[in-house]
């Protein structure tokens, strides 16, 4: 590996006859000063311009930490950025501070007894106003903004957030930041910034570019197993410790690779905390699971919790459009198909089932195609530096979802009887501010089917309503761009334009959050009822529910 001479040789120059000087601004929001913040120091000569926190000046260790120097000469930016303590990044940029453009105006004003001007620009529709002074006969700024104005002393971004200068000093010399060398790597802008941003957070690879479909070819590695024909893959993650009140999110890349269908997905957790999991019916078959029964005659294998299992929770519910990707050569005048779907979602209400632990994590889509779909799909954590966030715990109840469907799991008809789905559980100890996480979808049949006819939920607690609504979706028109193989219609709309119950072609179904107050140490009821559509020849209704008890 090189070492970044370069950046060491800036770090020990600014050290030249001319006068060097420093100084400290703080930031401030709506007029109160910004608690808690890390100074940002300017230290700048005839020559040389360099733009640090307070931090790395007293060379305290926070990752990813930045500075850049300005080389007046050549007004060339050097960006440096350590995002740990073994990967150091650089680039050059020689063009943009010509770039840069002001409205030069007669205002004045002195700040700390300089003498200073007016300057605005406008970017990105921020209006930024620059004070500015030339006594000190150096320039210089907090940012890359105005650093050929002269020395600003004041940053002003719409009248609501200021940086200001609070103190300039003389100083002997610039601060040598790094007392030794540095391994480094040359990336360019775009770069360079794609990997600052990545470095504020974590990333865990969960799928890269897995392959669902329906296959008698499908086969597990060492760290994927694959389970209904290829249509089920699952790894066990280890997931670092996530700070309470962290961001975590989820996020998913589809694309087809021969399935021209829209089809039900899931990126669920495997709860492995009692005897009996989904994961013993992937290895022994579905006939493994324990079975709910409510007098319909048929029976659904692991969609409720017992006392010794808890069903699958769904981390999200998407939907895959109609073949994007492999049907884009399917022209229509006008029309640009996408190269993929992202479907992204917030599951930091999920935390404690995530954080410090190995879980088993999977992914779902039913097909019976052989190419069937590609997936890329991640876990990122997103730090806060401090939270007032309460404690939860998580009770899984139940997910009609039927992942296992191409393995001979049942749909979720149990709404045709007036028992619907009702499950049982039990809390030792008291559970305050309790939401239900409600996810809900209706498919099946045609135009008489559940998918296009809205049915109103109704979620019954201890045997009194608690919550009902009826759950539609009336904007799938949006997504038309990522379902290529949609069938075009008599009347000139298309099969994804269609509103649908919960769901569209190409997106995400987000859970619903129902208040349940606070509940007592004991046993309780869930019960979901809805008015089920009857079967109509060899077509079905059915739905596709999961709830998570969330409490204090």
């Amino acid at each position: 590996m090189k070492k970044l001479l370069l950046i060491v040789l800036l770090l020990v120059c600014g050290n030249s006859i001319s006068q060097n000087y420093k100084i400290t601004y703080l930031r401030s929001s709506n007029g109160t000063l910004i608690d808690g913040q890390d100074p940002i120091l300017v230290y700048t000569n005839e020559s040389l311009t360099r733009v640090i926190s307070k931090s790395i000046d007293e060379n305290r260790s926070t990752y990813p930490s930045e500075f850049f120097n300005l080389e007046r000469r050549t007004n060339t930016f050097i960006q440096i950025a350590d995002l740990n303590e073994k990967s150091t990044i650089y680039s050059k940029d020689t063009l943009s501070l010509s770039k840069q453009t002001f409205e030069l105006l007669n205002d004045t004003k002195k700040i700390l007894g300089y003498n200073c001007k007016k300057a605005k620009t406008i970017i990105n529709s921020n209006t930024i106003e620059l004070w500015y002074t030339n006594d000190l006969n150096v320039k210089g700024a907090p940012t890359q903004l105005g650093q050929n104005l002269g020395l600003v002393l004041e940053l002003n971004r719409n009248s609501n957030f200021v940086l200001s200068a609070t103190k300039v000093e003389k100083v002997k010399q610039f601060p040598i930041i790094r007392k030794k060398e540095v391994s480094e790597k040359y990336v360019d802008g775009l770069t360079y910034k794609d990997l600052l941003w990545k470095s504020r957070f974590t990333t865990i690879n969960v799928f890269k570019d897995q392959i669902v479909n329906f296959s008698d070819d499908a086969k597990s590695n060492d760290s994927i197993l694959r389970f209904a024909n290829g249509t089920i893959a699952v790894r066990k993650v280890k997931i670092p410790e996530i700070k309470v009140g962290s961001q975590i999110f989820v996020d998913l890349t589809e694309q087809s690779n021969g399935d021209a269908y829209d089809r039900t997905g899931s990126f669920f957790i495997i709860p492995t905390n009692k005897l009996t999991s989904f994961l013993d019916g992937l290895l022994n078959g579905v006939k493994t699971l324990p079975i709910y029964s409510n007098g319909n005659v048929k029976e659904y294998q692991g969609v409720i919790a017992t006392a010794n299992y808890n069903p699958v929770v769904e981390l999200m519910r998407f939907y895959t459009p109609f073949g994007v990707k492999q049907y884009n050569y399917l022209e229509l005048k006008n029309k640009t198909w996408a190269e993929n779907v992202l479907y992204r979602q917030d599951v930091s209400d999920l935390r404690n089932l995530l954080s410090n632990q190995e879980v088993w994590i999977g992914i779902n889509i039913g097909n019976y195609d052989k190419g069937g779909h590609k997936v890329s799909a991640n876990i990122t954590i997103h730090n806060e530096e401090e939270s007032k966030a309460i404690l939860t715990q998580i009770v899984p109840l139940f997910c009609t979802n039927n992942i296992m469907e191409m393995a001979g799991q049942e749909y979720g008809t149990m709404f045709s009887s007036d028992k619907g789905l009702e499950v049982t559980f039990k809390l030792d100890k008291p559970m305050k501010n309790c939401k239900l996480r409600y996810i809900t979808t209706g498919h099946g049949g045609w135009e008489n089917g559940d998918e296009f006819v809205a049915k109103k939920n109704t979620i019954l607690l201890d045997r009194k309503e608690a919550f009902s609504f009826t759950p539609w979706r009336q904007d799938c028109g949006s997504y038309r761009l990522s379902n290529p193989a949609s069938g075009n219609f008599p009347n000139g709309l298309s099969s994804s334009d269609y509103s649908r119950s919960n769901w569209c072609p190409g997106t995400v179904t987000n859970p619903i959050f129902i208040d349940l107050g606070n509940l007592e140490a004991g046993t309780h009821s869930i019960q979901i009822k809805i008015p089920q559509g009857l079967p109509e020849g060899s077509s079905f209704s059915s739905w596709n529910v999961s709830g998570v008890l969330i409490g204090e």
